[in-house]
Protein backbone atom coordinates (compact mmCIF):
# COMPACT_ATOMS: atom_id res chain seq x y z
CA UNK A 1 0.00 0.00 0.00
CA UNK A 2 1.47 3.44 -1.09
CA UNK A 3 1.72 6.14 2.12
CA UNK A 4 -1.08 8.16 0.60
CA UNK A 5 -3.45 5.23 0.37
CA UNK A 6 -2.06 4.31 3.48
CA UNK A 7 -2.71 7.35 5.28
CA UNK A 8 -6.16 7.72 3.33
CA UNK A 9 -7.04 3.97 5.58
CA UNK A 10 -6.02 4.97 9.44
CA UNK A 11 -8.84 4.35 11.51
CA UNK A 12 -10.54 5.93 14.44
CA UNK A 13 -9.94 4.27 18.23
CA UNK A 14 -13.18 2.67 17.67
CA UNK A 15 -11.99 1.23 14.57
CA UNK A 16 -14.61 2.80 12.26
CA UNK A 17 -12.53 4.69 9.17
CA UNK A 18 -11.18 7.97 9.97
CA UNK A 19 -10.88 9.87 6.17
CA UNK A 20 -7.71 12.16 6.54
CA UNK A 21 -6.75 14.92 4.90
CA UNK A 22 -4.32 14.48 1.72
CA UNK A 23 -0.93 15.98 1.39
CA UNK A 24 2.43 14.51 -0.41
CA UNK A 25 4.70 16.60 1.66
CA UNK A 26 3.57 16.22 5.08
CA UNK A 27 1.92 13.69 7.14
CA UNK A 28 -0.19 14.43 10.48
CA UNK A 29 -0.41 12.63 13.54
CA UNK A 30 -2.34 12.99 16.74
CA UNK A 31 -0.60 13.80 19.91
CA UNK A 32 0.24 11.76 23.07
CA UNK A 33 1.28 13.17 26.83
CA UNK A 34 4.81 12.67 25.29
CA UNK A 35 4.20 15.24 23.25
CA UNK A 36 3.05 17.94 26.08
CA UNK A 37 6.31 19.70 26.19
CA UNK A 38 6.56 20.27 21.82
CA UNK A 39 3.14 21.76 22.38
CA UNK A 40 3.63 23.80 25.46
CA UNK A 41 7.03 25.40 23.37
CA UNK A 42 4.29 25.85 20.41
CA UNK A 43 1.96 27.51 22.86
CA UNK A 44 4.68 29.67 24.57
CA UNK A 45 6.04 30.76 21.01
CA UNK A 46 2.82 31.79 19.15
CA UNK A 47 2.18 33.95 22.73
CA UNK A 48 5.90 35.31 22.12
CA UNK A 49 5.03 35.94 18.06
CA UNK A 50 2.15 37.67 19.18
CA UNK A 51 4.22 40.34 21.80
CA UNK A 52 1.83 38.93 24.84
CA UNK A 53 4.72 36.97 26.80
CA UNK A 54 8.27 37.75 27.42
CA UNK A 55 10.98 37.45 29.85
CA UNK A 56 10.24 34.99 32.69
CA UNK A 57 6.98 34.54 31.81
CA UNK A 58 7.59 32.84 28.59
CA UNK A 59 8.95 30.25 30.57
CA UNK A 60 6.69 29.91 33.03
CA UNK A 61 3.64 29.79 30.55
CA UNK A 62 6.02 26.68 29.40
CA UNK A 63 6.19 24.91 32.40
CA UNK A 64 2.47 25.44 33.28
CA UNK A 65 1.52 24.49 29.85
CA UNK A 66 3.44 20.90 30.20
CA UNK A 67 1.86 20.40 32.94
CA UNK A 68 -1.58 20.56 32.23
CA UNK A 69 -1.31 19.31 28.84
CA UNK A 70 0.01 15.98 30.23
CA UNK A 71 -2.84 15.51 32.39
CA UNK A 72 -5.59 17.09 29.73
CA UNK A 73 -4.24 14.33 26.78
CA UNK A 74 -4.49 11.84 29.16
CA UNK A 75 -7.94 12.84 30.08
CA UNK A 76 -9.40 13.42 26.74
CA UNK A 77 -9.52 17.21 27.62
CA UNK A 78 -7.22 18.32 24.62
CA UNK A 79 -6.68 16.43 21.53
CA UNK A 80 -3.38 17.59 19.43
CA UNK A 81 -2.27 16.95 16.01
CA UNK A 82 1.56 17.44 15.01
CA UNK A 83 2.67 18.18 11.47
CA UNK A 84 5.78 16.71 10.12
CA UNK A 85 7.45 16.51 6.63
CA UNK A 86 6.85 13.21 5.00
CA UNK A 87 10.86 11.99 4.97
CA UNK A 88 11.38 13.58 8.46
CA UNK A 89 8.95 12.15 10.67
CA UNK A 90 10.77 12.88 14.21
CA UNK A 91 10.77 16.52 13.12
CA UNK A 92 7.55 18.61 14.42
CA UNK A 93 6.87 21.71 11.90
CA UNK A 94 3.77 22.59 13.34
CA UNK A 95 0.31 21.87 15.72
CA UNK A 96 -2.85 22.33 16.73
CA UNK A 97 -5.22 21.27 19.37
CA UNK A 98 -8.83 21.68 20.47
CA UNK A 99 -9.47 21.64 24.04
CA UNK A 100 -12.74 19.92 25.02
CA UNK A 101 -15.16 21.04 27.88
CA UNK A 102 -18.83 20.39 28.70
CA UNK A 103 -21.59 23.45 27.50
CA UNK A 104 -25.16 23.25 28.46
CA UNK A 105 -27.53 22.28 26.80
CA UNK A 106 -28.66 24.28 23.38
CA UNK A 107 -30.76 24.38 20.51
CA UNK A 108 -29.13 22.32 17.49
CA UNK A 109 -32.00 22.60 15.10
CA UNK A 110 -35.50 23.74 15.82
CA UNK A 111 -36.42 20.37 17.34
CA UNK A 112 -33.24 18.90 18.86
CA UNK A 113 -31.58 20.17 21.94
CA UNK A 114 -27.32 19.39 22.01
CA UNK A 115 -26.15 18.44 25.37
CA UNK A 116 -22.29 17.81 24.86
CA UNK A 117 -19.52 19.96 24.56
CA UNK A 118 -17.45 22.45 22.61
CA UNK A 119 -14.06 22.22 21.23
CA UNK A 120 -11.70 25.29 21.34
CA UNK A 121 -9.46 24.80 18.49
CA UNK A 122 -5.78 25.99 20.28
CA UNK A 123 -2.23 26.40 19.94
CA UNK A 124 -2.29 26.43 15.99
CA UNK A 125 1.40 27.12 15.42
CA UNK A 126 4.32 26.48 12.55
CA UNK A 127 7.80 26.98 13.30
CA UNK A 128 8.80 30.21 11.54
CA UNK A 129 11.02 28.16 8.62
CA UNK A 130 8.00 26.06 7.52
CA UNK A 131 5.68 29.12 7.40
CA UNK A 132 3.53 29.57 4.03
CA UNK A 133 3.48 26.09 2.96
CA UNK A 134 -0.37 25.39 4.08
CA UNK A 135 0.74 23.63 7.12
CA UNK A 136 -1.41 25.45 9.74
CA UNK A 137 -4.34 24.97 6.84
CA UNK A 138 -3.81 21.29 6.89
CA UNK A 139 -4.07 20.99 10.86
CA UNK A 140 -7.03 22.61 10.65
CA UNK A 141 -8.89 20.70 8.14
CA UNK A 142 -7.92 17.75 10.08
CA UNK A 143 -9.44 18.89 13.07
CA UNK A 144 -12.55 19.65 11.39
CA UNK A 145 -12.56 16.44 9.55
CA UNK A 146 -12.25 14.39 13.46
CA UNK A 147 -14.82 17.03 14.28
CA UNK A 148 -17.42 15.61 12.10
CA UNK A 149 -16.89 12.08 14.28
CA UNK A 150 -17.32 13.36 17.11
CA UNK A 151 -20.62 12.75 18.05
CA UNK A 152 -21.18 14.53 21.41
CA UNK A 153 -19.54 17.67 20.07
CA UNK A 154 -21.87 20.36 19.55
CA UNK A 155 -19.71 23.23 18.61
CA UNK A 156 -16.31 23.83 17.44
CA UNK A 157 -14.89 27.21 18.18
CA UNK A 158 -11.57 28.63 16.12
CA UNK A 159 -9.67 31.70 18.74
CA UNK A 160 -7.56 32.86 15.48
CA UNK A 161 -4.91 35.91 16.11
CA UNK A 162 -4.33 38.85 13.49
CA UNK A 163 -1.58 37.06 11.92
CA UNK A 164 -3.89 33.64 11.58
CA UNK A 165 -5.69 34.89 9.25
CA UNK A 166 -4.57 32.50 6.48
CA UNK A 167 -5.73 30.00 9.46
CA UNK A 168 -9.12 31.18 9.35
CA UNK A 169 -9.60 31.61 5.80
CA UNK A 170 -9.37 27.84 5.79
CA UNK A 171 -12.16 27.50 8.16
CA UNK A 172 -14.32 30.09 6.75
CA UNK A 173 -13.95 28.08 3.23
CA UNK A 174 -14.82 25.26 5.25
CA UNK A 175 -18.01 26.58 7.20
CA UNK A 176 -19.14 27.95 3.97
CA UNK A 177 -19.72 24.52 2.99
CA UNK A 178 -23.14 23.52 4.35
CA UNK A 179 -22.68 19.94 4.55
CA UNK A 180 -19.78 20.68 6.73
CA UNK A 181 -21.22 23.03 9.32
CA UNK A 182 -24.84 22.51 9.60
CA UNK A 183 -25.36 25.10 12.53
CA UNK A 184 -23.76 22.18 14.86
CA UNK A 185 -20.48 23.70 13.68
CA UNK A 186 -19.40 27.30 14.23
CA UNK A 187 -15.93 28.81 13.63
CA UNK A 188 -15.34 32.04 14.58
CA UNK A 189 -12.62 34.69 14.70
CA UNK A 190 -11.20 36.02 18.35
Amino acid sequence: MKRSEEKQHRRHEDGYPVPRVASDAYQVRRATAQDADIIAWHRARMFQDMEDVSGDAFEILRAKTRTRLKQWIDDGDYIGWLATPFDKPEMIVGGAGVQLQPILPRPLDVSTIGEGRQGTIVNVFTEPQWRQRGIAGLLIKEIIIWSKNEQQLNRLVLHASDDGRSVYGTARIQRRQRNVFRRRFLVLPS
